[in-house]
């Protein structure tokens, strides 16, 4: 169960409202939801949770990049909006890093042999298997994401939640958020 809420800047103090996310899938959508609440290009915060599990924080600030903040990657990893969050820079990978490694293993077949190329042959006489190769480390998942807390820690700091704050926050992470910068009241009015 998620849930994901919005929480927008204006002149005259937060606008809360909770939102779907149906149609997200990307981030690139996600920012553009924020964007749509944002008056005056003003700072946006978008809130995702689920159960418990994890939470992430999206903040916009008017035509900027987003900034983001999860809770537990390895926890937003399996879940499909954790997904969204957890971008190629955030887990070190280079952009698009997915799609060349995909080609590359199409390239390789499952012995580690490049088509039409000869397997090597053991010390037995026999083929080895990538085990038996020295130099392919098996236990490193270049698709791994890191248990633990990923992203922009001081994305918050300016309004009122230090990084240590954010690293302590675990349930019900968005009320905390909300009292800190002052948007307690509208929030609860919508929840």
């Amino acid at each position: 169960m998620y849930f994901a809420a919005l929480l927008a800047r204006t002149e005259d103090g937060w606008e809360a409202s909770d939102t779907e996310l149906d149609d997200v899938e990307t981030l690139s959508d996600l920012t553009d939801l924020a964007r749509e609440a944002s008056v005056d290009e003003d700072t946006v915060l978008v809130y995702i949770e689920q159960e418990d599990a994890w939470f992430g924080v999206v903040r916009v600030d008017g035509e900027e990049d987003p900034r983001i903040y999860v809770s537990d990657a390895s926890a937003a990893a399996r879940s499909s909006y954790g997904e969204i969050l957890l971008t190629d820079e955030m887990l070190g990978r280079e952009p698009g890093a997915e799609d060349e490694i995909a080609a590359l293993e199409e390239l390789v077949g499952l012995d580690g042999t490049e088509d039409g190329e000869p397997e090597e042959a053991g010390e037995d006489g026999g083929s080895r298997t990538a085990a038996e190769t020295p130099d392919l480390d098996l236990d490193q998942d270049p698709d791994a994401v890191p248990a633990g807390p990923l992203g922009d820690l001081g994305l918050l700091a300016d309004l009122g939640v230090s990084e240590k704050d954010l690293l302590t926050l675990r349930s019900d992470a968005l009320a905390e958020i909300a009292d800190a910068v002052g948007a307690a009241d509208v929030l609860e009015a919508v929840r």
